[in-house]
């Protein structure tokens, strides 16, 4: 993708005054139960049947342990084996971070709802609702923001108290849109790296928006997670029509890199297929690279539903405990 930038259309808006505007969601938390109950709903049908509130006490039975534990009753419900999981085993720790560059607020919007997301509001919501499902798992989770500096850092709890004040930052993110600011993801995944000391699940929810110079040292911090015995997550956040399939109008339109002010003019028509090739190209060598350093690459639709993310979610999990 030439440059590696992310671009706003301009057609009179003011941008900095529809940043003002924008308002937050009105519950996340409501929310993101809504999207939790949504998706169990139908686990039903899916591998995961079986999966509730009693997923928090018990793990998937694997050939040649004892069957001493086994939950008879949930094979009854279920068909499926499970085994009853102690307290203290179902303490998995995770840490989530957020990329909050201004490319990340990207498609500018004045009110978020479940319909109608841009790329940091699909980031806060699903974010929110893996923070549900650690919580009835009785799990920990920390959180890290960055833009072009780092914004906030938390370590991994499990209370009550921990998970509003998370939604609370969740929200108030949303409001913090920096006008033509970029971002050195790998600058920051170091330091992250260097402040998670117990082995965890972390998920990076970005736009991989940076310079080709810099895609190799974000690699290289990606690894540096990878080499504390973490497992990565990479949800790579995109708006599909926009981004992705470059549906725009052909009449003439002023196209602005939100991070650092660059402006074009340009139909597009004209550049759509070269841009789409070179999307595609770069989409392919993001996932064979997440593929070599063994990193879970997930590309995720900001238009789409979030049935990816907690599927992505709950597979990793069993690999990880």
């Amino acid at each position: 993708m030439p440059n590696r930038q992310t671009f706003f259309i301009l057609d009179g808006l003011d941008i900095q005054k529809e940043i003002n505007e924008i308002t937050s969601f009105n519950n996340l938390e409501l929310l993101a139960h809504q999207v939790v109950e949504g998706f169990i709903s139908g686990l039903h049908k899916s591998p995961f049947h079986g999966f509730s509130a009693e997923f928090a006490e018990h793990k998937i039975y694997n050939q040649g342990e004892s069957t001493k534990h086994i939950d008879w009753k949930l094979f009854a419900k279920t068909d499926k084996l499970y085994t009853k999981r102690y307290e203290e085993e179902t303490n998995l720790r995770c840490h989530i971070i957020i990329d909050n560059s201004s490319s990340m607020h990207y498609p500018s919007l004045k009110q978020f709802t479940i319909n109608s997301l841009n790329k940091i509001a699909f980031s806060a919501l699903a974010s929110a609702a893996i923070m549900n499902l650690l919580k009835r798992q009785r799990d920990a989770v920390g959180l890290s923001i960055y833009s072009h500096e780092y914004e906030y850092y938390v370590n991994e709890k499990g209370s009550e108290r921990h998970h509003q004040m998370l939604l609370g930052k969740l929200n108030d993110m949303l409001l913090d849109a920096h006008e033509n600011k970029g971002t050195k993801t790998f600058t920051f995944l170091h330091e992250i790296a260097d402040k998670i000391k117990r082995r965890s699940m972390i998920f990076l929810f970005t736009d991989m928006f940076q310079s080709d110079a810099e895609a190799e040292r974000l690699f290289e911090a990606l690894q540096h997670l990878k080499y504390n015995k973490h497992e990565v997550i990479l949800f790579h956040t995109f708006d599909m029509e926009k981004e992705i399939e470059f549906n725009f109008s052909n009449r003439p339109k002023r196209f602005v890199d939100v991070e650092t002010g660059e402006h074009i003019n340009l139909y597009a028509e004209n550049i759509k297929d070269n841009y789409e090739e070179a999307v595609s190209n770069y989409f392919s060598e993001l996932k064979i690279r997440c593929g070599q350093y063994r990193i879970k690459y997930v590309p995720v639709d900001i238009n789409g539903n979030f049935s990816t993310i907690l599927t992505t979610y709950l597979i990793e999990r069993q690999k990880f405990v």
